[in-house]
């Protein structure tokens, strides 16, 4: 084993991981916006219906088990700071097992899955029937989606960020290109869409592959002893069950959020699906922010470095809030402009204006809960970031509550009141986290 490294963590390191991590984010907005004008080019109101329909269903469905990621990211970040790089195999291929579990599983239920999902979503029959043709088809990338989870997780878990962002680019290229080509070029239709998905998820597996394999030090040729491993099998599948836990109560809070606010009526879901593209926007440089925070936590955490990992937290979130204040200054300054840009409405114009202000305060309280969420993250403090999500999500629902005579607005406060509790609770609770991993660290962290 190799002695454990304490290096000095600095911004350059910071935005080595948030800076391609950012620009990766920011390209997959494209890819839906090249397949909705691609299947809207052909004047089917519901095929266009039904591929942003199934696309939503994708959307959630993946980010139930962005868990892979996460805790790939974090193992590997973790074997790296203690010195192991042996261990970098046995945690991709542990992490293939899963995912490719799971994504047999997807696919041997898709009909039920199927009947269940489209029976909740409640569209029209033409909706409905387009977006099972897209639903029958991309499912079977299950497998190879979670798979390249999985090695991207792994590539920033060593701080091959640059690496991860081009194979981003790579699945993404593919996918928007194939889509222009099949939807429009061959008349394939909704089903070109689909098609193209699978086709971009399945390149991407294998340049994943290749390049996992030319940077691997042991190739994947692991011991059955040490991938099988109990305590570190039953660490995995326990950390994965807790973020999975985790990100299904932030997916209720969404769900929730969107299906409240089409209740309200046709203009209020209007007005707030614009204002959630602004939510979308200042999530991308957060999450960026939260990844490095993955991996330089975990890379602490592994040392034993209690003192770089405080070092991290801290500079993490020094730099998320100056992004957050840039962002909400110019959502404050350009927001009308952006809102009018986005819809001819007048009604939904004046009504997304009228709900700005809390569009303008989410950012802040954003950047502590992204920021803790990549801290706790990389600590593989899964069970305590659970625990916390959950108390958040009750506090979400009963400052709806306490608020629903006030309509739109009181779902807003729930909203912003979620953000608030997602970071503040995970804040209280970091001061006795820290003492309690670092407690016999040689480097013990700054108060």
């Amino acid at each position: 084993m190799h002695a454990p490294i304490h290096p000095k963590i600095s911004t350059r390191q910071v935005f080595a991981i948030a800076g391609p991590a950012m620009v990766a984010n920011l390209t997959t907005p494209l890819i839906g916006i090249v397949s909705t004008t691609a299947i809207g080019r052909l004047d089917d109101a519901a095929q266009l219906g039904g591929v942003a329909m199934a696309s939503v269903i994708f959307d959630c469905l993946f980010w139930l088990f962005a868990f892979l990621r996460m805790s790939t990211l974090a193992f590997t970040a973790q074997a790296q700071g203690a010195g192991e790089p042996q261990e970098y195999a046995a945690i991709l291929v542990r992490g293939f097992i899963v995912a490719g579990l799971i994504g047999a599983a997807l696919i041997a239920l898709q009909l039920p899955l199927a009947a269940i999902t489209f029976q909740l979503m409640g569209g029209s029959e033409g909706v409905t029937r387009a977006a099972k043709t897209y639903f029958m088809i991309r499912i079977w990338s299950a497998p190879l989606e979670l798979a390249n989870y999985v090695i991207l997780g792994w590539l920033v878990g060593q701080a091959r960020a640059n690496l991860a962002l081009a194979l981003q680019i790579v699945i993404n290229l593919i996918n928007m290109i194939a889509t222009v080509l099949l939807v429009q070029a061959y008349g394939a239709g909704i089903a070109g869409a689909a098609i193209a998905a699978v086709l971009a998820e399945t390149a991407g597996f294998v340049v994943g592959i290749v390049v996992a394999w030319r940077i691997s030090q042991t190739g994947f040729a692991v011991p059955a002893a040490t991938l099988f491993d109990r305590t570190k099998l039953m660490r995995m599948l326990a950390v994965n069950r807790d973020i999975m836990v985790r990100t299904a109560a932030l997916i209720v809070v969404f769900l929730f959020f969107t299906a409240k606010g089409a209740r309200e009526g046709d203009v209020t879901l209007a007005a707030n699906s614009v204002l959630n593209n602004f939510l979308l926007v200042s999530a991308f440089f957060l999450d960026g922010l939260a990844n490095a925070a993955q991996q330089l936590c975990g890379r602490a955490f592994g040392a034993r470095d209690g003192r770089g990992f405080a070092d991290s937290t801290r500079l993490v979130l020094l730099w998320g809030i100056g992004f957050a204040l840039v962002v909400s200054v110019l959502f404050a300054l350009f927001g009308p402009a952006l809102i009018k840009l986005m819809t001819t409405s007048d009604d939904v114009r004046r009504y997304a204006r009228d709900f700005l202000p809390f569009v303008v305060m989410a950012p802040l309280p954003g950047v502590f809960a992204f920021g803790f969420d990549g801290i706790y993250v990389g600590a593989t403090w899964a069970r305590e970031m659970r625990n916390l999500m959950l108390a958040s999500l009750a506090i979400f629902l009963a400052t709806w509550w306490a608020l629903s005579a006030y309509g739109n607005t009181g779902l807003w406060i729930a909203l912003i009141g979620f953000y608030v509790a997602r970071g503040g609770l995970q804040g209280l609770r970091y001061p006795a986290m820290l003492r309690k991993t670092f407690a016999t660290s040689p480097a013990s962290p700054r108060p």
